[in-house]
Order: structure tokens, then C-alpha cells, then sequence
């Protein structure tokens, strides 16, 4: 009793927010728990018919192909959205001009503040097969014949993921240069003292000590892989839907298009049952709770 009104006035501050999330997530994900067990409608009964939307799901092939196209995209995502900003803050470390340091950090995170509409529109504008930068390029200096980037289904994959990258690459890396920012001078000289070249001193001195910056950055971009849909909903087209449409997509045509809320909400829960595995199995491989 002591200690809560010792720290009353703490406790009071969590109130807003506590309410907040009470009202606007936990709330919602209640009624969407209960939504996935009932034959839901927007008028009318909704009977609880068990697990029959979670069945209903798992039977629909359209459900398994989003799966896969999920694990696809957003596992290239996480894989390059975490060596890519790492390489680039390795290499921007070595910058001696402090001033094209710092515009390098603003030119590479200009993006991340864009919304997937307008980074959508750039891509779309760089890879148009009639007058885009990307085809023109091809066209006027190699001779090739125009690629409908956009509505090819070989490529789509590809473009979403390095879009992607691109978005949020100056973000990642200004994480990664803080971590090597905060690295011990003295350990760099005790390096040089023993005749390390640069590649070793990043090799041996950089990257251990940059290990818990890169759990952290690695399990944060593990969180948002399932939850894949600005991107997509906004870049996609039926050319390519077949390749590019991911869990979250999927939920959005079932629920909103189509007006099945009980498949919908049975799908979003599968969406995060899998993202409470993947964190779960990324916490103990990287041994996270160790940083």
C-alpha cells in the first residue's frame, strides 16, 4: 500500500492510456475473437457455429496461396530490410566527411516519412512501360524491348520487396548507425594498436558489439510481416494479384468486398497466431531475452 501511493501519481498518468487501449485494441480484438465463432452478420441472428470459420478458412485455397505469397514477400522483406540498412550504416560509418554523412542519412530516410501512396505512385511512375526511367534506361542505352514491370507476375514479388526495402531502409540504418555510435572508442583503438585493417575491426570489434542492436532491429521487422497491407493494397492490380496478395489482403476482400465478417475475423486471428509463433520462435533463436 505504501508503494502505490508512493507512486499514485504514476499510476494516475497510465490512466489515458490504459483507457485507450482498452477501448481501441483490446476491446475490437474481444468482439473480433467472438465474431470468428459466429455465423456473423450485419443484421439479424449470429449463431455461434464453433469452428466452422476457422475450418471454412483453412479449406479455402485462396487462404493457403496468400499464405504463401505472405512467407514469400515478407520473409524477402525481413531478410533484405535487415542486411541491406546494415550494410549502408557499416559503409556510412566509414564516411570521414561528416556533411555527406548526414545528407546520405536524410536522403535515405526521406522515404520511410512517405506514405505507400505516394512511394506506390513512384514506382508505378519509374516502372511504366511507356515513358518510365526504368524502361527508358533499358531501352535507350541496352537496346531492350519495354517490360510491363507492373503486370508481370514474375517480377511482382521482387518489386514489392525491394520497394519495401527502399521505404524503410533509411530508418533501419539510422537504428544501426545509433548502435555503432554507442560502441566503446577505446576497444577500435585497442584494435589498431594490435594491426587490425578496417575490414577486421568491423568484423571483430563492430559486429559483436552491434549484436544486440541487430536482435533488436531483426525481431522488430519479425512483427511486422504478417501485417503486410498499405503496400499491397495500394501496388497490386488483378495482372498480379494471384503472386502479391498476402494474409492481410485476403482478410480485407473476405470481410470488407465479400461481407463474410466470420471467415474474415477467423483469418485475422490466424494472422496472429502466426505472428505470435514466428516472434516466439525468433525470441529463442536469436536468444533475445539474453540482450
Amino acid at each position: 500500500m505504501r508503494t502505490i501511493r508512493k507512486n499514485a501519481m504514476f499510476y494516475v498518468m497510465m490512466i489515458p492510456i490504459v483507457v485507450y487501449f482498452a477501448i481501441f485494441a483490446y476491446y475490437p480484438l474481444a468482439k473480433g475473437l467472438q465474431a470468428s465463432f459466429q455465423d456473423y452478420r450485419l443484421m439479424g441472428d449470429r449463431p455461434y457455429i464453433g469452428f466452422g470459420n476457422y475450418i471454412w478458412v483453412l479449406q479455402d485455397p485462396a487462404f493457403r496461396g496468400a499464405l504463401w505469397n505472405t512467407i514469400c514477400i515478407g520473409g524477402g522483406i525481413l531478410l533484405a530490410g535487415f542486411i541491406a540498412p546494415l550494410i549502408v550504416a557499416l559503409s556510412l560509418n566509414e564516411v570521414a566527411r561528416s556533411g555527406f554523412k548526414k545528407l546520405a542519412q536524410t536522403v535515405l530516410y526521406v522515404p520511410h516519412l512517405l506514405s505507400w501512396v505516394v512511394i506506390g505512385g513512384i514506382c508505378i511512375f519509374l516502372l511504366s512501360p511507356d515513358n518510365g526511367l526504368v524502361n527508358l534506361l533499358l531501352t535507350k542505352s541496352f537496346g531492350m524491348r519495354p517490360i510491363n514491370f507492373m503486370a508481370e507476375e514474375s517480377w511482382a514479388r521482387g518489386i514489392m520487396i525491394g520497394s519495401a526495402v527502399w521505404k524503410d531502409m533509411g530508418y533501419n540504418c539510422i537504428l544501426f548507425l545509433a548502435g555503432i555510435a554507442s560502441i566503446n572508442p577505446s576497444l577500435y583503438e585497442a584494435a589498431r594498436m594490435d594491426g587490425a585493417t578496417r575490414w577486421q575491426q568491423v568484423r571483430y570489434v563492430t559486429l559483436p558489439q552491434l549484436a544486440n542492436t541487430m536482435k533488436v532491429i531483426f525481431l522488430l521487422n519479425t512483427l511486422g510481416i504478417f501485417r503486410i497491407f498499405d503496400q499491397i493494397f495500394v501496388m497490386r492490380n488483378p495482372a498480379i494479384g494471384s503472386k502479391v496478395d498476402v494474409l492481410m489482403m485476403y482478410t480485407f476482400q473476405r470481410g470488407i468486398m465479400e461481407l463474410r465478417l466470420g471467415p474474415a475475423a477467423a483469418a485475422s486471428f490466424f494472422v496472429v497466431l502466426f505472428t505470435l509463433a514466428l516472434t516466439a520462435a525468433v525470441r529463442k533463436m536469436t536468444r533475445f531475452d539474453e540482450v
